[in-house]
């Protein structure tokens, strides 16, 4: 296969990647905006959101990034030198040593949840009736963490064997399932009581999420052997790549802790808050970061040790096809957040004051936006090359910085208030969005250092930029200039015009993504 047909190959995975993601994320998005119009930015939203979020040291450190860095690169070789039977007891070995892992740890996470829950968000003790709210969840959640580690390896196995949709929208059942609950029990129970019942939809979320991938993989890893024979050097070779990959997952749950130690200092309803925003910061994120990641690291593993020409003009042009998208998101968040937040959450126990202060910290997230995505397909690259080291102690790197920027902005922000509501939760955003471009800069540079010059172009970023910030302008404009006005249709005028006059831009400036999409859509309407 040529480097141009790959690099069209993987294009369509990524889009079946996209496709999976956004059905998921869409069913992620449905379910904050219930859980806004039943809990708003309360008490009770945030200690779900925390629960939520501390069992999550499980899925963070065995699950979608340790496996893609140690089990797919492996995994895929085996495949691609045609080794079908060692690939299917490789890949039972590791599911052996993931379940005992996860089980293991997920009955110490219910064990020790009440001296844990304290650990994790000091800021609760002098609040006990939240601190005891917390540990019944949690008690409740953390199985579920542990079956999706399971569910994270049937993405590897899936990944590997390039059948990429299923794996990513499995999580709509999750969301479903807390979806349900909150229709079937929010009306009639206390803010409590919705707290508990939603720890459990969630855990049958996660059972059902993984049990929808496994009539996949076992119909496609016909030689899937389980057991433990660690002698087989292949699994040895995962297992050393773990370690450091691991490590660098534990940067992520690193950054999720110190984020909850400092949001519990800040007011009840901040945990909420980051999380409604976050939400929309991650969408993109993992639409087309994630997306194009996940699709180039099988081929960039199953292309290593060729010549590096090749991982250059593959790497380049997924960081083009990423900035193509997220440059108008992370513009579009800038300039137009207020009205997107304000069309999908403000209704019921989500007031105006909560719209503003969700888009304020959505905003100092999105200052990261570019970088974070970026940095996803830099990592995938540096895994291919069998190399977990170096993201790992970049990570670390990008956790202290946010910790530091983060802290030292949010506690003079929380002082200051508009709309009623503090500020603090946009100081630590901010942290975050700073601290991505520390990172993206680190990566770039080991990365040069290791394959030469690579990108996107400042020419070709600034344009997509440049089109982006007119739309920007053009739908601010044209939707002042509107008599009859409501949230929900502010929302969609404003987007319709924005997506439209970012894509007809782009196309006249020149932009490949533009031509590419839009013969797509070419394509779509003849069929």
């Amino acid at each position: 296969m040529s480097e141009v047909a790959g690099t069209h190959s993987s294009a369509r995975s990524a889009r079946w990647v996209a496709a999976g993601i956004l059905l998921s994320r869409l069913a992620g998005l449905l379910r904050e905006l219930v859980t806004a119009s039943y809990l708003g930015t309360s008490a009770a939203a945030s200690v779900f959101r925390v629960a939520l979020r501390m069992p999550n040291i499980l899925q963070n450190l065995l699950g979608e990034g340790t496996l893609s860095a140690s089990f797919i690169p492996v995994y895929s070789k085996l495949l691609a030198e045609g080794r079908e039977e060692d690939a299917g007891r490789v890949a039972g070995v590791i599911f052996a040593l993931v379940l005992a892992l996860a089980g293991g740890l997920a009955l110490i996470g219910i064990l020790l949840a009440p001296y844990l829950v304290p650990v994790f968000v000091p800021g609760y003790l002098d609040r006990p009736e939240l601190i005891s709210l917390t540990v019944k969840a949690v008690r409740i959640i953390f199985p579920m963490t542990g079956i999706l580690v399971l569910s994270a390896w049937a993405l590897g196995v899936l990944n590997s064997l390039r059948h990429f949709f299923i794996s990513y929208v499995a999580p709509v059942l999750w969301n479903g399932t807390i979806i349900a609950t909150l229709f079937i029990f929010g009306g009639h129970r206390s803010p409590e009581g919705l707290v508990t019942a939603l720890a459990w939809g969630a855990l049958i979320g996660g059972i059902l999420q993984f049990l929808l991938q496994l009539p996949w993989v076992l119909a496609l890893e016909r030689n899937l052997s389980i057991g433990f024979d660690t002698h087989l050097e292949e699994v040895r070779e995962a297992v050393r790549n773990a370690g450091p990959a691991i490590l660098g997952r534990g940067s992520v749950q690193l950054s999720g802790w110190i984020e909850l130690l400092l949001v519990s200092f800040l007011w009840a309803g901040a945990a909420a808050t980051m999380g409604y925003a976050q939400t929309f910061y991650l969408l993109p994120i993992s639409l087309f970061g994630m997306s194009v990641a996940a699709a180039e690291l099988p081929e960039l593993s199953r292309g290593h040790g060729g010549p590096v020409e090749g991982l250059r003009l593959r790497l380049s042009a997924g960081l083009e096809r990423i900035a193509y998208m997220v440059v108008p998101s992370m513009v579009g968040y800038l300039v137009l957040g207020d009205i997107i937040i304000g069309g999908l959450y403000q209704r019921r126990e989500f007031t105006g004051a909560d719209t503003t202060i969700v888009y304020l910290t959505l905003a100092a997230f999105s200052v990261g936006l570019l970088a974070s995505t970026s940095s996803r397909l830099y990592s995938s690259t540096f895994f291919a090359l069998r190399d977990t080291k170096t993201p790992a102690w970049i990570a670390f790197a990008r956790v202290g910085s946010s910790a530091l920027i983060g802290g030292t902005l949010m506690f003079p922000l929380e002082r200051l208030t508009i709309s009623g509501l503090p500020l603090g939760v946009v100081g630590l955003a901010l942290g975050t969005g700073i601290a991505s471009w520390i990172e993206w800069g680190l990566l770039r540079r080991v990365l040069g250092k290791r394959i030469g010059s690579f990108g996107v172009g400042l020419g070709r970023l600034s344009r997509m930029f440049f089109a982006a910030l007119v739309a920007a302008g053009l739908s601010r404009g044209i939707l002042s200039l509107l008599v009859v006005r409501s949230l929900l249709g502010d929302l969609v005028i404003t987007m319709s015009i924005y997506g439209l006059t970012y894509l007809i831009g782009t196309s006249l400036l020149g932009i490949e993504g533009a031509a590419d999409l839009i013969g797509r859509f070419r394509r779509g309407g003849r069929g």
